[in-house]
């Protein structure tokens, strides 16, 4: 799959975000921004440190880490927790959940608003509010129905 440049717009932004919580721009935080913009909509902390590795050899996981955790707490990512692997994180933007096959894996976003009559329910019901951005919700996919 060919990799497109992020737009520098898009990376200023977040880095400039990033800077009005106290954060400094450095390499290794401009790094993991780029690889997130350009790199696959959902990706785990490994697999974004092997992507930035590929042009910083000596960043160790834990900058990805602190780096993502600097980020979410900016609300520029967040990480969702989709099955039983590691989290994935993605950059924040459209308000979507998240529907895993329990057989083989396929993952499919939905619109936020696919839950809003469910959310209404539960608050009405429960009291609770429905968080759904954080976990995926399980089923099985059409492939594998049939």
């Amino acid at each position: 799959m060919a990799v497109s440049a992020a737009p520098p717009a898009e990376l200023d932004r977040i880095l400039s975000a990033l800077r009005a919580r106290g954060g400094r721009t450095t390499s290794s935080r401009r790094a993991v921004v780029q690889a997130l913009l350009e790199g696959p909509s959902h990706v785990t902390a490994e697999e974004l440190g092997a992507q930035v590795r590929a042009a910083l050899p000596d960043l160790d996981q834990s900058t990805v880490y602190r780096v993502l955790n600097a980020l979410e707490d900016a609300g520029m990512v967040q990480h969702v927790h989709l099955g039983h692997g590691p989290a994935v994180y993605h950059l924040s933007g459209d308000v979507h959940a998240h529907v895993v096959c329990h057989r083989c894996g396929a993952v499919a976003e939905i619109p936020g608003s696919t839950l809003d009559r469910l959310s209404r329910d539960l608050l009405r019901r429960t009291g609770y509010a429905l968080g759904h951005q954080h976990f995926s919700i399980t089923g099985t996919c059409g492939a594998c129905q049939g």
